[in-house]
């Protein structure tokens, strides 16, 4: 997740409960790009124990190949390829999910990138552009191209991250597939985890928003799996967490102002289902300064209350609770 899922939190998950492994948020690819300093940071200074994968976001065949060269100098697991952003300044651009439109642009992309991959060449997808049309087809060229591992977000990119996860999509793509595929899309709980791979005979789940919410979340499916009943969360371990985190976001000679604003966009996602209806998300969108913040976190992360396994839906979108 761009901008959320870096170095710093990284970090903090390892230490509750990590991942089997970790993707880096993109390295855009353009003509005459450089390998970003900070995202390269979650490879060289990562500390976690477990493998990196670098992730790509680019259209160009021999920028593409250019950046990997160069990021076979460091210390990665492999190579993951962004085929489903659907953020719209992404995908007007022809990169991410932009992709999805043009089968034959996505078939000459992989052929090449495998070439020029030496270790394992992952990808991540959704299930189409604005429809499904292109899914078969797709899909076929993931098994023709050998990808070592495809990630499904069970939505098109036009959907983005509303309505329902269509989990039985993703279930053709296991049965066609001689790789593994994980699956993706509103993965928030770890019941929800062990159910949906369950579903789709997947290999596993890759979580981005859920883990971001509750980083305990791995550790958890692995109890579910081990058919232990998971360890609920304090809410008081919900608070440290965010302390934390509110500590290492920092940029050098960011305000307080800028720390608070930063920390917002992962109040987006831990605030989710705090209270039944969205207070603790509208109490933090006016606040300026740490005091303000802790305050809004005394108020809710007191007591004896645990995180719940699934939140519920706010009463207004997380998007329009808090901008920044």
């Amino acid at each position: 997740m761009q901008d959320v899922t870096d170095l710093a939190f990284m970090g903090l998950v390892a230490r509750r409960s990590p991942p089997d492994f970790f993707v880096t948020e993109y390295f855009r690819v353009y003509a005459g790009s450089r390998l970003d300093p900070e995202i390269l940071r979650s490879i060289t200074e990562n500390d976690t124990g477990r493998p990196v994968f670098a992730q790509l976001i680019g259209e160009s065949i021999p920028e593409c190949c250019r950046i990997i060269g160069e990021l076979y100098r460091y210390a990665i697991a492999g190579i993951d390829l962004n085929l489903g952003c659907p953020a719209p300044r992404v995908y007007r651009k022809q990169v991410g999910g932009g992709l999805l439109r043009e089968p034959e642009v996505v078939d000459r992309l992989l052929g090449s990138l495998r070439e020029a991959i030496p270790t394992r060449f992952t990808v991540k997808m959704r299930l189409g552009f604005e429809d499904t049309r292109h899914f078969e087809t797709l899909i076929g060229l993931m098994a023709k191209h050998c990808v070592d591992q495809v990630t499904i977000h069970g939505r098109t990119v036009r959907d983005r991250y509303q309505g329902p996860v269509q989990y039985g999509l993703i279930g053709e793509a296991v049965a066609r597939l001689p790789c593994p595929v994980l699956v993706n899309g509103d993965v928030i709980s770890p019941m929800q985890a062990v159910r949906v791979q369950q579903q789709t005979g997947a290999a596993g789940v890759m979580i981005g928003r859920g883990a971001v919410r509750n980083p305990w979340i791995f550790g958890q499916i692995r109890q579910v799996l081990g058919g232990d009943i998971p360890k609920p969360v304090p809410l008081s371990e919900v608070y440290t967490y965010i302390r934390e985190l509110y500590g290492v976001i920092a940029r050098p000679g960011s305000t307080e102002l800028n720390r608070v604003n930063a920390l917002k966009k992962y109040l987006n996602f831990i605030g989710l289902g705090l209270d039944g209806d969205g207070a603790f998300l509208r109490q933090v969108r006016p606040v300026k300064t740490q005091e303000q913040l802790w305050q809004v976190c005394d108020q809710f992360l007191t007591g004896d209350r645990v995180l719940p396994w699934e939140p519920s839906p706010p009463s207004v979108s997380t998007s329009a609770l808090i901008s920044v």
